[in-house]
């Protein structure tokens, strides 16, 4: 009989209970959420400043340059304006285009061309790229 009585303040009771442990879940939620942000930021940052520090390099003009030196001057026609360079290496052997290649590769430059044509048995490289 007291079970009928209060019926009404019992379900509004547990009612509250459930609000309550909703409030108390998403609070953890949001508040986890936010430190995971706070985290891919600061990777974000650390990636953008180690970025910075590669393409903003000021050896890079040097480094560029000594590309020219790899294979002998007959080898290449050279043409640097600035910041821009064309370059065409021509009559190279396997082992000179890998070691051009890779130099390419693992300079901080944005390449805009770079085309390998094999002739026979030697490779003709066209590269452009400007920094």
């Amino acid at each position: 009989m007291q079970l009928k009585r209060y019926k009404n303040e019992l379900i509004v009771g547990i009612a509250l209970l459930f609000l309550v442990i909703a409030l108390i879940y998403k609070q953890s939620v949001v508040s986890s959420q936010a430190d995971a942000s706070v985290g891919t930021s600061l990777q974000e940052l650390k990636e953008v400043i180690a970025l910075k520090k590669v393409w903003g390099d000021k050896k890079t003009t040097k480094k560029v340059d000594k590309l020219k030196t790899i294979v002998s001057s007959s080898k290449v026609k050279w043409s640097k304006k600035s910041k821009k360079l064309t370059a065409s290496f021509l009559n190279l052997s396997d082992q000179e285009l890998n070691r051009i290649i890779v130099k390419i590769m693992n300079l901080a430059v944005e390449i805009q061309k770079l085309e390998v044509k094999k002739l026979g048995a030697s490779y003709q490289v066209e590269f452009k790229c400007k920094w």
